[in-house]
């Protein structure tokens, strides 16, 4: 296997486990940071009169100097890095919008003791020029960090709605200063009023340090070449607000500075709509470049309903289909009308799943390698779209597939893992390490179904409810999920984690005799093993397990859960 730095967003099984099986799918070993070091919680202490939650405290981010040392101390032994400016300058994606009490110094020495972080970038590129340095960098979102630092899912919801006002138009004489001290002017030049939930000040100071550090990932290290690929994911966007002028410079640089066109650069750099699905992007690209020297894979895109340009997520500034365009840009391909080395499957209309479930069995017998995605469901598995394709036993052969949170991360997501898989399918020749990637390839595709369906669907709605109406406090009741650790007792705690690993249980084996997997089953359904010109090799779904104290509330939330299903294929 081929070694690959990996620093992480931050440690949620999205950019964390599901990732490191993806580089194992592609014949990767991703190195990673202590887990210590890039830990991320939400607040794990708090103050109660009587029956109210009155605030919370003491939340968990990433030891940056850690992960800087870490980089140093592991750079001589990787063939490839992928950084998260995030977790090495903020420790972590929740880190990179706490509030602050000033933005830093004027710009580009804001703060030394971040542009020091970052510098190691240069130091590493310097020192190993030929290796590929691949960077993710997120532009912060809307909305704070609920039960983080002491801000209420209150401050949540109004810092959402505050910052997604129309701000001052960007125009072509729009400097960085300009929006750095513009983020409270609304359109027509008036401040707006003050905020009650949260410290608006402080909010924007955040916002200032965190686009200085934007800036200087663009303007001293991308632009000077110590940075080989740039993704830039705009994170919970929205139309309009406080992160469009920083969208608009960040275009501009691209386009003026980077060689890009329309604010993009396929080479260089890239801006789009996405955070957690940004690792599986920048993993595929990075095998694709070992494996293949970066050679482009020939994706086609077919919509099963209304077509990606006429559909915005309300949660993304860009439309899905030009959100799919940029994701196969990062992942290091080009998209084509004709002869495609991978078709993509967008599933926009429930009504046309089973046409698109027809497109599998024909790509099938064709040896067509196919990514599927599932836009219908909002943030999870439609169960129309969903039931459809696990009818279909050659859904199991499919490179990519997602249904998970925003339009963004399921592209991302999907088309990570279809184009990791693809460039080490066509490679690699050794049957041991065939054997071994086909396992952990089996292993994502069978989790991403019964996390994005059976649990994200299914499960989450019972714990949900149980966690909400055994809450101790009366004014957190509604939303007690969002922190059961510090809202539900601690046999309350003891209890869902008992749902939830009851219940992914028989999720578990409900998935496992579905067409899909056929898993214990007479028939036998198939995983690609290989690719070799117009010829498939095949490996046989034989057995599924899943430990039963695995899946956990990773957080202590119900929104994201850790979940690590285990698939043999022979």
């Amino acid at each position: 296997m081929k070694n690959v730095l990996y620093v992480p967003l931050d440690d949620r099984p999205v950019n964390l486990d599901d990732v490191i099986l993806l580089g194992k799918s592609a014949g990767l070993n991703l190195i990673t940071p202590n887990e210590q070091d890039i830990r991320n919680r939400i607040d794990s202490e708090k103050t109660v009169s009587e029956d109210q939650i009155t605030s919370t405290s003491s939340p968990t981010y990433g030891n940056t100097a850690n992960i800087r040392q870490f980089i140093w101390n592991n750079a001589g032994i990787v063939e490839g890095f992928i950084i998260s400016i995030d977790m090495l300058a903020y420790g972590g994606l929740i880190g990179g919008r706490r509030l602050r009490t000033n933005g830093g110094g004027t710009y580009p020495h804001y703060d030394s003791s971040t542009t020091h972080l970052l510098e190691v970038i240069r130091q590493i590129k310097q020192m190993y020029p030929n290796k590929p340095v691949y960077v993710l960098d997120t532009i912060m979102r809307l909305a704070t960090t609920a039960f983080a630092d002491g801000l209420l899912f209150t401050a949540y919801s109004e810092s959402r709605n505050f910052m997604g006002q129309p701000r001052q138009p960007f125009t072509a004489s729009t400097t960085f200063n300009d929006i750095l001290y513009g983020y409270d002017l609304s359109s027509d030049g008036t401040p707006y009023g003050n905020t009650s939930t949260f410290n608006k000040d402080h909010y924007y100071f955040a916002r200032q340090h965190k686009f200085k550090s934007n800036c200087y990932v663009l303007d001293q290290l991308a632009r000077c070449g110590y940075i080989d690929f740039l993704a830039i994911g705009v994170d919970d966007a929205n139309t309009e607000g406080v992160q469009i002028n920083e969208i608009r410079f960040a275009e501009r640089y691209i386009t003026t500075f980077l060689g890009g066109i329309d604010g993009q650069n396929p080479n260089r750099a890239i801006i789009l709509p996405d955070a957690d699905g940004l690792g599986h992007s920048l993993v595929a690209r990075m095998a694709n470049q070992l494996y293949r020297c970066g050679a482009k894979t020939r994706y086609r895109v077919r919509y099963y309903g209304p077509h990606g340009s006429t559909i915005i997520n309300p949660y993304e500034y860009m439309d899905v289909h030009e959100n799919m365009m940029r994701h196969i840009d990062v992942i290091g391909g080009q998209c084509v009308a004709h002869a495609p080395d991978v078709e993509i499957l967008a599933i926009t209309a429930a009504d046309e799943a089973s046409d698109a479930v027809s497109e599998v069995t024909t790509n099938a017998a064709n040896c067509l390698a196919t990514a599927v995605i599932d836009f219908t469901g909002g943030g999870v598995g439609n169960a129309e779209v969903t039931e459809a394709l696990l009818g279909n036993p050659y859904t199991g052969r499919v490179l990519g597939y997602s249904a998970w949170n925003t339009a963004g991360n399921k592209i991302g997501i999907a088309l990570g893992m279809a184009q990791a898989r693809y460039a080490y399918l066509v490679s690699e020749t050794q049957p041991w390490a065939l054997s071994t990637a086909v396992n952990a390839h089996g292993s994502l595709l069978f989790k991403r179904f019964l996390k994005d369906y059976y649990y994200k669907a299914l499960a989450i709605v019972e714990i949900r409810q149980y966690a909400r109406e055994h809450c101790i406090y009366t004014n957190v009741a509604s939303m007690a999920d969002q922190n059961m650790l510090l809202f539900n007792s601690a046999s309350d705690y003891i209890h869902l984690q008992q749902m939830l690993r009851n219940q992914m249980q028989a999720h578990m084996a409900t998935l496992s005799a579905k067409n899909a997997f056929l898993i214990g089953c007479a028939a036998t359904s198939y995983d690609v093993r290989q690719i070799s010109g117009n010829t498939w090799t095949l490996a046989g779904y034989i057995s599924a397990c899943l430990d039963y104290k695995n899946p956990d509330f990773i957080w202590g939330r119900a929104f994201e859960i850790t979940l690590s299903p285990s698939i043999s294929l022979c």
